[in-house]
């Protein structure tokens, strides 16, 4: 391989295709080969443009034989693309494995910044985005979805999520039994789309909105950070936190976690201090 190629990662709409940049364009009429995640989506969009570079899948489960094609074609001098369904590639998506191995074999690698439904959501969320987490989508059950709901619960940073249109109440309800009733939050879905919607509230709130509309499209979460840590040395919060997170139903184990990521105090001083805490 001489690796005189360059793999372009080219950010595309999320919905409305009136947003995608002369640059990424131009790109895509002249590329030699297109790498999408889903290339039946992309389809769609290079006919918008008039773009006919062959296209090859580099979904998350695809053949290895797929990425080798991609870096014959680096390896030969040829221009690609790289899409992901909307928005950046690199972001929930199999993109870096290939941006990695591009690189490895001596390609050049060109961004072509854009959509990306993470900013997206923040920007009209109103809640703080100087400083933010991505989690992705969460694991949908089981002791990795506990415990990262115990670390978006202590984070004092605003964080955002992606779920699936059927599940979103469920998390909601997950988010809110962990992280406190009252916790705000936004849940931004169909961003740029005819039915765009950013509905904002109490996790809650938004819980029994969605238990009560079942969502569609694509869902974009964004949750309000922490409040700031209550001194470690008061005991009668801790007890009180414990009291409140009890009474809303949440398990002792979860409760635990959730101190001991809100007061930085061991798991097993936070778990000795639960179970001699009353529900009542």
């Amino acid at each position: 391989m001489n690796g005189r190629g360059t793999l372009y990662v080219v950010a595309t709409p999320l919905g409305n295709l009136a947003d995608l940049s002369q640059r990424a364009k131009d790109i895509l009429c002249s590329a030699d080969l297109v790498a999408a995640e889903d290339t039946r989506r992309s389809r769609t969009l290079l006919s918008h443009v008039g773009a006919r570079a062959p296209m090859v899948s580099v979904y998350a489960h695809a053949s290895p034989a797929h990425a080798e094609r991609v870096l014959r074609a680096l390896a030969e001098g040829q221009s690609v693309a790289l899409l992901t369904d909307a928005g950046t590639p690199g972001i929930s998506d199999p993109g870096p494995d290939l941006v990695r191995a591009a690189r490895e074999a001596g390609a050049a690698v060109v961004p072509l910044p854009g959509p990306s439904a993470v900013v997206t959501a923040l920007s009209i969320s109103g809640l703080p985005a100087d400083r933010y987490t991505f989690a992705g989508f969460l694991p949908r059950s089981g002791a990795a979805r506990r415990e990262m709901l115990a670390h978006i619960a202590a984070s004092q940073w605003t964080v955002v999520v992606f779920e699936a249109a059927n599940r979103t109440a469920k998390l909601l309800d997950d988010l809110a039994a962990v992280l406190g009733d009252g916790r705000r939050a936004a849940v931004a879905r169909e961003l740029t789309k005819v039915h765009e919607e950013c509905r904002t509230g109490t996790l809650s709130e938004l819980a029994g909105y969605y238990r009560a509309s079942p969502p569609r499209g694509e869902v974009t979460i964004v949750v309000a950070g922490a409040p700031a840590r209550p001194e470690r040395s008061d005991p009668e919060a801790l007890r009180r936190r414990a009291h409140a997170l009890l009474g809303q139903g949440v398990s002792r184990r979860d409760v635990a976690g959730q101190l001991a990521g809100e007061f930085g105090i061991p798991r097993n001083e936070a778990y000795r201090l639960v179970t001699d805490t009353r529900e009542t």
